[in-house]
């Protein structure tokens, strides 16, 4: 039976059809040099076909005569094909840098006297742990940047164990509302051209009747307490206005860091930020009192909790971030903290559901750990428009603390409380 002409006429059909390649981009490119196959758009060629990466580094020994070898894991190769190589063939500084900082670490635990000759197995299993463990957190890094809509970068590394991601937990930008809950949008916007120089009608801050809440650097300049109204959506003013500070998003890089002192994660900014200077916003699910009653007690059976309250005079509100939220779900506790909480109301106008933002209370440094008060108080406010009790609590329960476990406060600073609740 002849097809000939069948297949030229499915071939023609088929010119131009294309399926979803099921393999990622570096696996084909494995297969391509592993059948010798050229490829110009994966960057195969005759040059470099012979060419393999180097995933990670998993043993070292070294000969009498003083050349050195590693044992190498072979990106897009499974373990069972890893090669000794000496290392004048491999061309990767940078991992050979981190597998002897894991190392030199790993011997001053065990008070070694120098580079051995040969490494134990132990010490061979830690060092592939790390390893795996730096790329599960550099790939979480890569979906936590991919995620966030701010400007500020994320980084992630983890110096102290062998803990990874933490499971259960997503990353969002905005409050997720629960169920039961209604935000109101704000109806109406200021009709300002310049917020600052000519406000029309007080403009938004004249929903409190307090002045303009930022400096022309953007600086909050009214005490913790009093309620931030920004321009939103609806209003005239451009995206440059003053009055829009917290709407912009993180503009820092920041770092989340394993403790050392048993503190869990926290988060680090990796470049200097100004006194009064907006920072971050503390996001997760909007739940109400009842629900936030029953993950509370959950949550101190675990020694933890992301439940923060948002108490005013009508109703309360909790904010979870235990498993939705951003990298505030990192910060950690502090008695002399250098984040202030602010809340701030943008495209809503109801009062039981501000967004939380944290402003530094001083200059932070590049480097230094940033940490708030999960037990702040504020004083209330009281204004013609809105009667609001600004207290802030972060805590297993939103009721009364005698019901709460007491939890031993850690944060170190000379004013500790000794307890957080």
């Amino acid at each position: 039976m002849y097809f000939g002409g069948y297949a030229e006429n499915m071939a023609q059909i088929l010119k131009d059809c294309c399926v979803p390649c099921k393999i990622t981009s570096d696996e084909l490119e494995t297969l391509c040099r592993g059948e010798r196959l050229y490829c110009q758009e994966l960057n195969v060629n005759r040059a470099n076909v012979n060419d393999y990466e180097v995933e990670f580094l998993c043993d070292y020994k070294r000969t009498r005569e003083g050349e050195e070898f590693y044992f190498v894991k072979w990106k897009g190769f499974s373990e069972s094909v890893n090669t000794w190589e000496p290392k004048r063939n491999l061309k990767c500084p940078k991992l050979m840098k981190l597998f002897h900082l894991d190392l030199d670490q790993i011997l001053k635990r065990q008070k070694g006297r120098g580079l051995p000759k040969r490494l134990d197995k132990e010490t061979v299993s830690i060092l592939i742990q790390k390893a795996k463990l730096r790329q599960s957190l550099h790939q979480w890094e890569i979906h936590l940047n991919k995620t966030r809509n701010h400007p500020g970068r994320i980084f992630v590394i983890n110096e102290v164990d062998l803990d990874g991601p933490p499971k259960h937990f997503t990353y969002i930008n905005n409050y997720k509302v629960g169920p039961g809950i209604v935000i109101n949008e704000m109806a109406v916007g200021c009709e300002c051209t310049d917020c600052v120089n000519e406000p029309v009608n007080g403009c938004c801050p004249g929903a409190s009747l307090h002045r303009m809440a930022y400096n022309d650097r953007g600086q909050v300049r009214i005490r913790p307490g009093q309620p931030i109204y920004e321009c939103n959506s609806r209003c005239s003013c451009g995206p440059d206005c003053a009055n829009r500070v917290v709407q912009k998003g993180i503009q820092f890089d920041l770092c989340i860091f394993k403790t050392e002192n048993g503190r869990g994660w926290g988060v680090r900014t990796l470049q200097h930020i100004k006194k009064n200077t907006f920072v971050m916003e503390y996001v997760g699910e909007i739940i109400t009192t009842d629900e936030a009653e029953k993950r509370g007690h959950f949550y101190d059976c675990q020694g933890s909790t992301y439940l923060f309250d948002l108490d005013y005079v009508e109703d309360v509100y909790t904010v979870d971030a235990a498993h939705l939220g951003n990298i505030s779900h990192f910060v950690n506790h502090s008695c002399n903290p250098n984040l202030q909480v602010f809340n701030v109301f943008i495209d809503n106008i109801d009062e039981r559901l501000p967004r939380i933002a944290l402003f530094s209370t001083r200059a932070i440094r590049a480097g230094e750990e940033l940490t708030f008060d999960y037990k702040m108080q504020i004083d209330p406010v009281d204004t013609e428009s809105t009667k609001m009790d600004s207290s802030f609590s972060l805590a297993g329960l939103p009721t009364s603390p005698k019901k709460r476990i007491r939890v031993e406060c850690r944060c170190g600073s000379e004013s500790c409380r000794k307890y957080l609740f």
